[in-house]
């Protein structure tokens, strides 16, 4: 059994890292939003495994003459699939198709930007899916058959099961950080074929051998073979088209890939006054992930950044010259610039991207000025202002000690943001913290594209009067302003009331350069829409009426798009859509179904793919073996489905929830992933290891206990987040980690324990469990973003808990029904 136990670890944590290094191959080849797909992949294919295993094992345990019933040639297969011996045969062939099925999927001329006139990508797409989850496949049936084979030692198979994963998600990162993600996948390929070498005979070592050469081969002689092919359509791509274009450097981590280059194409000055004639400073572009696009600016003529002072985002230091500025988010750090160039005593900057900072402080720190040599912080500015408040005023609020905190918008041009993007920089509660760093007299900036038709700028209007009214301020209309250019609009919120004198200032600001006013405390309609004119002034008429008391509510319920005010819960700040408008929505988008991609709606039409894919595999064995007439016993049927279904979905409901809500205080997303799946899968297995010293009864209560714990984590886990965004990252990183460990801890107790119910019912329900579990955690990933873009991951939680209460009235049922 040690051997079994080996290779189950080694292949669970090789596909682990090879399903988390997906997630960043799609971030960079297609785009971000496409990597919550790998999750469903992985467990679909982990899903088919325990499928074809159920049709084979049909009778396995049952009656002699059922069995004789069964066709001579199924009855061999099943006897071949279910040979010990070929375990290590599965471990090679998941190591074979990692490495072969990324390279092919590489090559699959796959493009979601096509979809809109191109239908063979609806077969490509289908065909990517079922590539990439021919590894995932392999992998569950080794496990699955061993499950099978050994349910009695059930819990130490699910230990090895979850630690080796546990492993894999903190070797993953590691990884990451040091080499790019095709290298992860070799690894991953690697250690899994390793692990065949070690267990297997003769012939699987000589098929191991042979596929090891042909990795060692294919990655020395041709290494462009496993290289990461970007979409011609991503902004990288095209900017490199230009004549005279560079591509300069390329920088991985687990964050994101940088790609430093020069393109004519560049040309970054969001909302430059028409009224600024002059030429603009050489510019370096940095691409994340092939897409965002961000540049840093040359400083060292300082003649040519007067530029700067006709940009809309100036205002806020043609209010505050010479004050003590925080600029969040400021990527290649134009508006660090700014705060120089107008002469603020302190420039304080965080920024989320910390390879950005690195890049830009070591390799043109002489280009760009040294923007980030001194005071300049990686991570999330409201964790930043966290730290700062505890380290100063520890326990209690305190006044702030910035004249100006700037949130700059983080990309070059109007690309737009998915709508399933988490954004944790415009909630309600990161405004309140913002509001607490700044003096009495400080102000807010925040400079946001203008896409058509208005809805970012009316959500982040409301979201801001949220907060003032949380932190008890009423006059929240005399503390706004807020001007247009023609594609940006910068909008500052005050601390306290705008002055005349400051009003006077905007007034000539926009009147020199042509800016639009579009609101200030008393402004008229006349002053609005003046330079740069629109048919209808909705900037301004929206405003008016968000900032009406009166009118508020009415014109936020009744507007075309959800403008509602956003928080952490559910931090889908870009996320617009009324499934009662969609109609509407439809026709003033110029009926392009491709808008309802960006915002989400692919989520919709996956999950109906995933759902009836998820059928058929639950029912399929069912069908076929009943057409055999070796149908499974009828009394554990329902009970069994009703069990593994809802430990699927409240499992993944949970992890996936507790991933999310991480995002913010580790700031890093793969940073979430490896630390709540290290923190979970390894204490499952410790759970699952010591549990199987003791006996059924000790088990039984486990859904029930977890129940519980979900509920009692989804009430404080938010104020447990707000304690460690206090503290210094490595810090909150192993604080969260421990935290969640008692969680996880009973999570891996019930799934082993009603394999090893199956497995003493003398049924060959097994695999199919295996199967009905798979495909609710198919389900279960899609569903929660779907669900805590409604209602907030709490709702998620709770539905979890109620899945772990229902997996518990479940359990009742078929414990009994084994009875006589």
């Amino acid at each position: 059994m040690r051997r079994l136990y080996l290779i189950v670890f080694l292949v669970s944590c090789s596909v682990l890292m090879f399903e988390i290094s997906l997630t960043r191959f799609f971030s960079i080849s297609l785009w971000y939003h496409f990597a919550f797909m790998v999750i469903s992949m992985a467990m679909l294919g982990i899903g088919c495994a325990g499928t074809l295993l159920a049709v084979c094992s049909g009778g396995t345990q049952n009656s002699g003459q059922d069995s004789r019933r069964a066709p001579l040639r199924i009855e061999r297969t099943r006897l071949w699939i279910y040979s010990e011996s070929n375990v290590p045969l599965y471990a090679a062939l998941t190591g074979s198709s990692v490495l072969l099925c990324y390279v092919m999927s590489n090559y699959i001329p796959f493009d979601p930007v096509r979809f809109s006139w191109e239908k063979m990508q609806f077969l490509y797409l289908a065909l990517y899916c079922f590539v990439l989850s021919v590894p995932f496949f392999f992998s569950g049936l080794l496990i699955a058959a061993v499950f099978s084979l050994h349910s009695e030692k059930s819990m130490m198979v699910y230990s090895s099961d979850l630690l080796g994963a546990g492993i894999g998600s903190l070797a993953v990162l590691y990884l990451l950080n040091t080499r790019s993600p095709e290298y992860t996948v070799l690894t991953a390929s690697t250690l899994c074929l390793i692990g065949a070498l070690i267990t297997g005979g003769k012939k699987v070592r000589l098929l191991t051998l042979a596929v090891l050469a042909f990795n060692l081969l294919a990655l020395v002689t041709h290494p462009s073979l496993i290289d990461v092919k970007l979409s011609p359509y991503k902004r990288l791509s095209l900017f490199l088209q230009y004549p005279g274009a560079e591509h300069l450097d390329t920088y991985h981590s687990s964050y994101s890939r940088i790609d430093t280059f020069k393109s004519p194409a560049i040309r970054y000055a969001p909302g430059l006054s028409l009224k600024y004639a002059g030429p603009l400073p050489e510019q370096i572009g940095l691409a994340a992930d092939g897409d965002s696009i961000s540049v840093i600016t040359s400083a060292n003529d300082k003649s040519g950044l007067r530029f700067l002072e006709f940009l809309p985002s100036s205002i806020a230091y043609e209010l505050k010259k010479n004050g003590d500025a925080l600029v969040i988010d400021p990527k290649g750090g134009l508006q660090v610039l700014m705060a120089r160039h107008y002469g603020s005593r302190k420039v304080h900057t965080v920024e989320s991207n910390p390879m950005i900072l690195s890049i830009t402080k070591n390799k043109f720190s002489d280009f760009s000025g040294g923007i980030y040599d001194r005071n300049s912080h990686p991570g999330h500015g409201r964790n930043y202002l966290n730290l700062i408040r505890e380290k100063t005023h520890p326990g209690q609020p305190s006044e702030g000690g910035y004249d100006v905190i700037d949130v700059p918008m983080t990309d070059s041009s109007v690309s737009g943001l998915f709508g399933i993007s988490e954004d944790y920089r415009y909630t309600v509660e990161a405004f309140k913290i913002y509001l607490a760093a700044l003096k009495k007299d400080g102000m807010l900036s925040i400079s946001v594209y203008l896409v058509p038709p208005p809805r970012t700028e009316f959500r982040l209007l409301a979201t801001i009067l949220s907060a003032y009214k949380e932190v008890n301020i009423e006059d929240g209309p005399g503390r706004i302003a807020a001007i247009r250019s023609w594609d940006s609009m910068t909008l500052i919120a005050k601390k306290s009331p705008f002055s005349s004198d400051e009003i006077e200032i905007i007034k000539m600001f926009c009147r020199e350069r042509r800016f639009d006013l579009v609101y200030y405390p008393g402004i008229k309609e006349e002053e609005s829409n003046v330079y740069i004119k629109m048919p209808v002034d909705e900037y301004f008429r929206g405003f008016n009426n968000i900032l009406d008391i009166n009118l508020n509510k009415s014109f936020i319920d009744n507007y075309l798009f959800d403008i509602k005010p956003v928080r952490d819960d559910n931090p889908f700040f870009h996320y617009y859509l009324k499934l009662n408008n969609i109609g509407p929505i439809y026709n003033k988008m110029g009926r392009n179904w491709l808008f309802f991609l960006e915002e989400g709606y692919i989520l919709p039409i996956v999950l109906v793919i995933i759902l009836a894919l998820c059928v058929i595999l639950i029912i399929f064995p069912v069908i076929f073996n009943a057409i055999l007439r070796r149908q499974f016993n009828p009394q554990p049927m329902f009970p069994t489905f009703i069990y593994f279904s809802m430990l699927g979905l409240g499992f993944m409901f949970v992890e996936v929830s507790l991933i999310q809500k991480s995002f913010l205080v580790l700031e890093n997303p793969s940073y979430s992933v490896a630390v709540i799946l290290t923190s979970i899968l390894i204490s499952s297995g410790l759970g699952s290891m010591i549990s199987s010293r003791y006996g059924e009864r000790g088990a039984y209560y486990s859904p029930l206990i977890l129940s519980a714990l979900v509920l009692l984590y989804s009430m404080i886990y938010p104020s447990l987040l707000d304690i460690l965004s206090m503290r210094l990252l490595k810090a909150r990183m192993m604080m969260l980690a421990v935290s969640i460990m008692p969680l996880g801890f009973f999570m891996g107790i019930p799934f082993p324990a009603g394999i090893k119910i199956l497995g003493r019912k003398g049924e060959g329900l097994i695999p199919w469990a295996w199967a009905v579990n798979a495909c609710m955690s198919v389900l279960a990933p899609v569903l929660t973003i779907m669900l805590a873009l409604v209602a907030g991951f709490t709702f998620v939680l709770w539905l979890g808990a109620g899945a772990y209460f229902l997996a518990f009235i479940s359990l009742t049922r078929l414990m009994k029904s084994r009875l006589p």
